[in-house]
């Protein structure tokens, strides 16, 4: 089986993303999880460009590395300088690793345009770059910055630049398609000259300006390269690098290519997650293979499908990768989505008939404007409610809120300042509960109302706090009688959920959220008390 080594560039690359600024310690941590996966090489920063990547390469000697070797990355020695004497060369080899990999022109325009200096220098600071890096006992790979573009207009230059590399003693020349723009078949083209003018192994380094970084990489592979460079999630400037979190599946799983191994693989996930924190970004839900709706379905069809065979309708076992199916519920849902998610949450199984009543409900309800994707606890209650001995643990009479403004003192610059107060009648059994509460906004008002009628009941309650508010507008033509959807989201400290509301009436809408919110964690702490 052909085998190919993995080259991680997210703390160098990566971070090159507007918005990433990775510490040392997150650089250290990150290192640690890529050798746990199984990757061969990891490009740790650029020594002597930034203080903290000289410190990492410091604090980076004293890793326990299972597998993997650091790479420090740097540039041949500038136009007219020395070896001995280039600033960049010695930082190199003062990061102390083992493998180095330096960036040099190969595209003759950015020599003569951007270094300003002549193709033949060019060739020589290669050259000689490579060969003192070696003198000094380093391995050293070579990236040929701009190769595909530089092939495109001047092939001859570009595959001089390559075997001048070759001969200089890089084990590995990567081709760079830096800017991103190059086509699958003008890899796989470009890749096959170069075989033929060099026998040391090639590498490839994708962007993503045109969506084809992973194409594009696969491509290089089938067409001889043996190092495919990319990061995690596909993190990098501009449009980004190649996601290795979709290129190592493919490859292995697709394409029957060896790159880790299969223990390796299941962990793909959970790095992708952990990485994407430390970045501070939000998990993209819609990433191949590790994405939260990567294995996601809705249309009762699918789902329906998916109970029969598990793969139906998806390309792989979820759990390959570390991750698995997820089934939404919508107006789109039929019967199967319905029992699927009520055996995934570990909810009653309704009867068919219950079924439909839910499944009526759901598109009645999302024709209102409700919406259960992101409210999984509001399904829950739908389940729940359904069942024909189902006891509310408590039930709305009515309530009534009052929004008045009050001047302050004038010492205070007579601001007029709001107030909110909610008075509420509430049934727990058979005993109906009539208070009231004042809070910062009639919502707020509304849940102090609710909770201050329900704790003498059920006092377990005050470790329920509301997390998040959002509220969408659904019609925006409508203006002020627009319908509302509320979205809320609460917890106890140990697990999260969320419900939804809607109506023209933001205050209603509010409400049912916020009941939902209650109603459900009740029903799950009565369920885990007859459990004990």
């Amino acid at each position: 089986m052909l085998t190919v080594s993995p080259y991680d560039t997210t703390l160098r690359d990566g971070t090159q993303q507007e918005g990433i600024s990775f510490s040392v310690e997150d650089k250290l941590k990150i290192a640690q999880k890529l050798d746990e996966l199984g990757t061969d090489f990891i490009e740790g920063g650029w020594p002597g460009s930034n203080p903290k990547d000289t410190e990492f390469f410091a604090k980076a000697q004293d890793l326990k590395l299972n597998h993997a070797i650091i790479i420090a990355f740097g540039s041949t020695r500038r136009a007219g300088c020395r070896v001995d004497e280039d600033d960049n060369l010695r930082a190199l080899l003062e990061a102390k690793t083992e493998v180095v990999t330096i960036v040099g022109k190969s595209w003759d325009k950015q020599v003569t345009h951007v270094l300003e200096t002549s193709l033949e220098e060019n060739l020589s600071m290669i050259t000689e770059s490579i060969s003192y890096l070696k003198s000094k006992g380093v391995r050293v790979f070579f990236d040929a910055e701009h190769f595909f573009d530089g092939y495109t207009g001047n092939p001859e230059y570009a595959l001089e630049v390559v075997t001048s590399a070759a001969k200089a003693g890089a084990e590995c020349v990567i081709l760079c398609d830096t800017n991103g723009g190059t086509l699958p078949q003008q890899i796989a083209e470009a890749i096959k000259a170069v075989r033929k003018a060099t026998p040391t192994p090639l590498g490839i380094h994708a962007h993503n300006d045109a969506e084809l970084a992973v194409a594009n990489t696969l491509a290089a592979v089938q067409a001889g390269v043996t190092q495919i460079q990319g990061t995690i999630n596909g993190y990098g400037e501009r449009c980004g690098n190649a996601n290795l979190c979709s290129i190592i599946p493919t490859l292995k799983l697709k394409m029957g290519i060896d790159c880790i191994t299969e223990e390796q693989l299941g962990k793909l996930g959970d790095v992708s997650r952990y990485i994407s924190e430390l970045a501070n970004l939000p998990h993209f839900s819609r990433f191949p293979y590790v994405g939260a709706d990567a294995f996601a379905h809705k249309g009762g069809v699918h789902v329906s499908g998916l109970m029969r065979w598990e793969d139906s309708y998806q390309h792989i076992d979820p759990e390959l990768v570390g991750n698995h199916p997820h089934v939404v519920i919508s107006e789109l849902a039929g019967k199967s989505n319905i029992v699927y998610k009520a055996r995934e949450r570990g909810l009653p199984i309704p009867r068919d008939r219950e079924i439909e009543d839910v499944l009526k409900q759901i598109k009645s309800l999302e024709n209102q404007g409700f919406q259960y994707e992101s409210a999984e606890a509001s399904f829950d209650l739908l389940i729940h409610r359904a069942q024909p001995n189902y006891q509310p643990p408590f039930e709305l009479v009515d309530f009534m809120v009052v929004v008045e403004k009050r001047r302050r003192p004038p010492s205070s610059g007579n601001q007029e300042e709001p107030l909110s107060e909610v008075t509420i009648k509430v049934k727990v059994g058979d005993k109906i509960v009539h208070t009231a509460a004042e809070g910062d906004g009639p919502v707020n008002a509304l849940d102090q109302a609710l909770r201050k009628a329900l704790l003498q009941f059920y006092p377990d309650l005050t470790v329920v706090t509301l997390t998040d508010y959002k509220v969408r507008i659904l019609e925006e033509t409508a203006g002020t009688a627009s319908n509302v959807r509320v979205l809320i989201e609460s917890s106890d400290g140990k697990e999260h959920w969320r419900t939804v509301g809607s109506s023209t009436n933001i205050i209603e809408a509010s409400w049912l959220a916020l009941a939902d919110s209650i109603e459900y964690w009740l029903i799950k702490r009565a369920r885990k008390e007859e459990r004990r």
